[in-house]
């Protein structure tokens, strides 16, 4: 029986996780239906504004993103040190940008004068939001709830636009991260809807790519790239940018089969960090919801996490054994 997916999510094991939602009709959630000629292209538009919009309400990064045919990949990060320095009244205006409230907390964010048993339940509310505000399964929820709600209207209809439950994947290690999010960025390239990754609409790689060629910066509503750690840096992904897009645009050309170029040499040095050889990335990189399900890392990772979630048989142990070890 299918664990829930708050049972699948352990913040003592990562922060990292990647989610895929898929629509459950004959129709495409986006691009064209070939049995009616209608376009659903603008839908995709809806789905990145309202993900990256979330993001800015929920203590949860995005990393990476693909808007495909009929279906998407996340790949997020839960940012629980942020949620748990935010003020009673900063978690509150952030959840009023999504739901209305208790009517105490309507009147504590007007400065009112409460009573104690009113501040009271103010506080309980208040802790009951931050839970949700880095909860991934609340962000999928506002996602997908309300794109649901507007493809139903456009086709007038009712009924599930998604399937029931989205599918959740931890990252526990670096190597896990990075394979995963080239995976999601490379996604449009491999489905053959984009020639490269800078021309893949409503993919993260276009709009890091677009950023650093205007200011040289990163998008200020994806999680950056900082590099290797530091305990005086701001929190973001532990690879540089340079490297993680020149790993990107090698492996897009070896899913070509026209350009394989010289591989070995240029992923050498990221690759030799997270202990991979070019053979098992490509594997992995190219393959990673079919060698993976429920959690990728390490063997001791895949242990420690197993442990933590009470899940009894490691899953994919093979294929982390042979890809990521």
């Amino acid at each position: 029986m299918p664990k829930p997916r708050k049972s699948l999510i352990s913040l003592q094991d990562t922060s990292y996780y990647h989610c895929v939602s898929r629509c459950v009709r004959r129709a495409f959630l986006c691009g064209e239906d070939k049995f009616t000629g209608q376009s659903y292209e603008h839908r995709r538009g809806w789905i990145e504004d309202k993900m990256l919009a979330l993001a800015k309400v929920f203590a949860i990064d995005v990393c990476a993103y693909a808007v495909m045919s009929n279906h998407t990949h996340l790949v997020l990060h839960v940012n629980e040190e942020e949620a748990s320095n935010w003020g009673v009244k900063q978690v509150l205006e952030r959840w009023h940008q999504l739901h209305k409230g208790t009517q105490f907390t309507d009147k504590y964010l007007r400065d009112e004068a409460m009573a104690e048993f009113e501040l009271a339940s103010v506080y309980e509310s208040c802790e009951k939001y931050r839970k949700r505000l880095m909860d991934i399964s609340w962000f999928m929820r506002e996602l997908n709830e309300s794109v649901a709600r507007m493809a139903n209207n456009e086709d007038k209809c009712t009924g599930r636009f998604w399937e029931g439950r989205f599918k959740s994947q931890a990252l526990l290690d670096e190597a896990a991260l990075l394979s995963c999010m080239a995976y999601v960025d490379l996604n449009p390239v491999r489905a053959k809807m984009e020639l490269t990754p800078e021309t893949s609409k409503h993919a993260s790689i276009k709009t890091r790519i677009e950023v650093a060629k205007t200011n040289q910066t990163q998008p200020k509503n994806l999680f950056p790239f900082i590099g290797y750690e530091r305990e005086d840096q701001l929190q973001g992904l532990p690879f540089k940018l340079t490297d993680y897009l020149e790993l990107v645009d090698l492996t897009g050309r070896v899913i070509r089969s026209d350009k394989r170029g010289a591989l070995d040499i240029s992923l050498a040095p990221i690759l030799q960090r997270i202990n991979l050889t070019t053979e098992q990335w490509l594997e992995v990189s190219t393959g990673f919801e079919k060698h993976f399900t429920t959690a990728i890392g390490s063997e001791r990772q895949l242990a420690k996490y197993c442990e933590h979630t009470h899940i009894k048989r490691r899953p994919n142990l093979a294929s982390c054994r042979r890809l990521l070890s």
